[in-house]
C-alpha cells in the first residue's frame, strides 16, 4: 500500500482549522463515556483544539521507557496522560454524581454562560 499521507506529514498534522469549538475546557470535570476507560472521571489538564482533543488526569495513562541521557544517569520509567478526543468525555456534576449534555444560556445580567442540562448547574 503507498503512503496517502505524503512525505514528512505527521497524522492528524494536515489542514488543520485554526480553532475548532469544544464543549469542555480546561479545568472542567468530565466522565469518559466510551472507550477503554469508560466511566473514569477526572479533571482536565489541557486541551487540544486544533485536534479536538483533551487530557484528562488519571485517563489513558501511559509508560515511556526513557533511555539515560548522560554516563552514569539510569534510565526512568515516566507515566503519563495521552489526549482522548472531546467527543468521548462528558461534563460532570460533582454534587448530583451526574454527568450531562451541555447548552449555552444567559444570566440575568446578559452573560453567555454554560449549563448541564440534567441538572441546571451552571458551570461558568
Amino acid at each position: 500500500m503507498a503512503n496517502t499521507m505524503g512525505k514528512g506529514t505527521k497524522k492528524g498534522a494536515k489542514n488543520l482549522p485554526l480553532h475548532s469549538k469544544m464543549h469542555v475546557k480546561k479545568g472542567d470535570t468530565v466522565q469518559v463515556i466510551s472507550g477503554r476507560n469508560k466511566g473514569k472521571v477526572g479533571e482536565i489538564i489541557k486541551s487540544l483544539p486544533q485536534l479536538s482533543q483533551v487530557v484528562v488526569k488519571g485517563v489513558n495513562v501511559k509508560t515511556k521507557h526513557v533511555k539515560p541521557q548522560q554516563e552514569g544517569e539510569s534510565g526512568q520509567i515516566v507515566t503519563f496522560e495521552g489526549p482522548i478526543h472531546s467527543s468521548n468525555v462528558m461534563l460532570y456534576s460533582t454534587k448530583q454524581k451526574v454527568a450531562s449534555r451541555v447548552c449555552y444560556t444567559f444570566t440575568e445580567d446578559g452573560r453567555k454562560v454554560r449549563m448541564l442540562k440534567k441538572t441546571g448547574e451552571i458551570i461558568d
